[in-house]
Formats: structure tokens, sequence, C-alpha cells
């Protein structure tokens, strides 16, 4: 896993936390009595969670120690694990468990999601959203960078990338050992006032594990401006200025 910089992951917090607050509107379980929230990052997801389902007892599981003090800080009263999500078991057969933004980071899927399904009640739900947009530019762009003669001696180890299948793939792992399904795909169009914001959005996700590899600040910087440089071409401003970000995730809630 990268490392997390709680403050720059939440500079977008609105545009992160939409699919949560989309992904929670789409579970049918009414009034469940134990929640968790899986890969919950500095709390935005669990607070949608809390509003959903006020009087449920609530779990928050993230394995940073920083995003994890945020969460505390803002959300008092739920239960807050320092797990790694791809160890964690739940201590007690779960209502619903959740996981906005996280699954992607975690592998093999195969296994994880139908150890997750093990850990439901009757009648539970496991809702996830995971970014499904690792073909876009500036993941094509950031591979490129790091393959590239300037680069390739940082990464003879390529960092951790993101982990997401095709809803195929979990419609026929999934539909065959649950009760009902429910798989989606949106894609959401950002607006931002300018490039800048889309490096500092990927700064804080998916740029993450790259510069985890590279050795100090300023070699981190130099990276930052060769991956500007070559994105600006694939992302031009409107005719006000704004720039247009599209970002695809792919959702499910699988009920047992």
């Amino acid at each position: 896993m990268p490392t997390w910089d709680q403050r720059q992951y939440l500079r977008f917090s609105e545009e992160r936390t939409r699919p949560a607050i989309d992904l929670a509107g789409r579970v049918e379980v009414d009034a469940p009595r134990y929640v968790i929230d899986l890969g919950c990052g500095p709390g935005n997801s669990t607070r949608v969670l809390r509003t959903r389902w006020p009087s449920a007892l609530l779990s928050g599981v993230d394995n940073s120690a920083s995003m994890l003090g945020t969460a505390r800080q803002a959300l008092p009263n739920v239960d807050w694990i320092d797990e790694d999500i791809s160890q964690w078991r739940a201590p007690r057969p779960a209502n619903v468990i959740f996981s906005n933004a996280a699954l992607q980071w975690v592998q093999p899927h195969d296994s994880l999601l139908l150890g997750l399904l093990n850990q439901l009640s009757p009648g539970g739900a496991l809702a996830v959203q995971i970014p499904a947009n690792q073909d876009t530019p500036p993941h094509r762009v950031v591979r490129e960078l790091a393959a590239s003669s300037a680069w390739s001696r940082y990464f003879t180890q390529p960092p951790r990338e993101w982990h997401v299948h095709s809803y195929d793939y979990y419609y026929d792992l999934l539909a065959p050992r649950v009760d009902h399904l429910d798989i989606w795909v949106t894609t959401y169009i950002h607006f931002l006032n300018h490039l800048d914001d889309l490096i500092e959005w990927y700064r804080g996700s998916g740029l993450r594990s790259w510069l985890d590899a590279l050795p100090d600040h300023g070699t981190r910087n130099a990276f930052i401006n060769d991956f500007r440089s070559y994105v600006s071409q694939y992302y031009q401003p409107r005719a006000n200025g704004s720039l247009l970000f599209p970002f695809t995730r792919l959702f499910f809630v699988a009920y047992t």
C-alpha cells in the first residue's frame, strides 16, 4: 500500500465522497445493526454511513495511522481499527460491509471478495466501489515515464498499481454465490479549475505509490513536473478556463 497524506487526499473531498453517497444509497438493507467501512481512510465515507444508518454499530478499518487520526477526530463514536484490510476479519457477522475506493490496492479479488461474503449475516450486503480508469491518460503517462530512460533506474521494482477487473468478472464471480447482485459503472465528469488541480488529485491517490519509490523531495518534484508536461496534452481547458476530468468507477452490491 502507498503512504497517505490525509490533507492531500481531502483536497477533493466532495468529489471523492460523492461515489460513497451514491453507493450507500443503493444498498437495500433496512436498519443494519453492524456496518463496517473497509478502507475507511480519513472517514469521509464513514460519515456517509453514519448518516445513512444512524443507529448502527459502525467500524472503520484502515492501516494508515494518519488517515485514522483524522477520522477519529471527526467521528469519535466509531470503532476505528488499525489493520490491513486484506487481513481483517469481522469479529461477528456484519449486516453491511462497505468499501469505497480501497479494494483496488488489494489482490487477488476472487479470494478477497468471497472471504468478505462469508463474513456477512443472512440478508447482508457487500457494497463496493472501485476506480476503473487505470487505462486513462494519467495512468498511461506515469507508466511510460517510469519506463523511460530518465526514470527507469528508480523503478526496477514497479510500484503497486490499481487492481480492478471488468464488470463481467465480478458478475461471474459473485452471481452464483449470492441471492441478488447489482452492478453498474458511472463516469463522473469533474470540473477542475486548471491542470494543477488534476496533478494535485493524483498526488493524493494514483501517484502515491510511484512517488514513494523516489528517494527525496527534489526527485519527486522533478517526476511530477515531467508527469504534468506529458499529461497536459490530453486535457485542454474549455472556453471558460475549466478543465473537464472524467473519472470512471465500478460499483457492485452483493446480497447474501
